[in-house]
């Protein structure tokens, strides 16, 4: 369902074969994105209402997916532990995964972790099952910070679109504000504490914010 958030009800009903566990909306193209049980990635243009893209290449169901601050490509994460990023700008090569990042798991929970793109495009990061957090670079697919400091898996990670601060929200009931800039060690620099699983975790408002919800 995409949702009119100003009149509160369902604008638009989209049908697929199988359960659907990931989404991300590109406004400027009018097209959505979404992947689930059958590890298959489909886009949709919104004016047709029909399935213009598919991206094949993981090998368990799409647990979370992130447009990149430009929108050319779309980050994917799956229960196969591996982290992808994809072409999705019109007329691209028929060939689109243009990298692969690994180091993270999924584990016998089978949690939806999600994915993130640090507000540059440069670096990317997602949630894991071995309750650490992972960034990597994207240019170079290395994993430049792995950060510890959670009692559960870690859900969803997301960049402070302008400080190199990140918010890692976990199962063990904690949302964690992590330092780029100080030693892995060291980087946790605020916890707060949560009623239950914490599932996902964003930076509100406007770019300067520090609200998260």
């Amino acid at each position: 369902l995409l949702w009119d958030a100003r009149q509160r009800k369902p604008a638009k009903q989209l049908q697929t074969q199988y359960a659907l566990c990931s989404v991300a909306l590109e406004g400027s193209e009018n097209r959505v994105f979404a992947g689930g049980l059958d590890n298959v990635i489909r886009g949709w243009d919104l004016r047709s209402d029909e399935v213009v893209l598919e991206l094949k290449g993981h090998g368990d169901t799409v647990t979370g997916l992130s447009l990149s601050p430009d929108g050319s490509r779309l980050l994917s994460n799956s229960m196969d532990s591996t982290l992808k990023a994809w072409d999705v700008a019109p007329f691209s090569p028929s060939e689109r995964c243009v990298a692969t990042f690994e180091g993270h798991s999924h584990d016998f929970h089978k949690n939806l972790l999600r994915c993130s793109w640090s507000h540059d495009g440069e670096k990317v990061a997602c949630g894991s099952a071995d309750q650490i957090v992972h960034v990597w670079d994207v240019a170079s697919t290395e994993e430049l910070y792995y950060l510890p400091g959670h009692k559960g898996a870690v859900t969803e990670v997301d960049f402070h679109p302008k400080e190199p601060i990140l918010a890692s929200a976990s199962s063990d009931m904690t949302v964690r504000l992590l330092d780029q800039r100080v030693p892995e060690s060291s980087a946790c620099v605020a916890v707060a504490h949560v009623q239950a699983s914490a599932r996902c975790v964003a930076w509100a408002g406007d770019p300067g914010s520090t609200d998260l919800v």
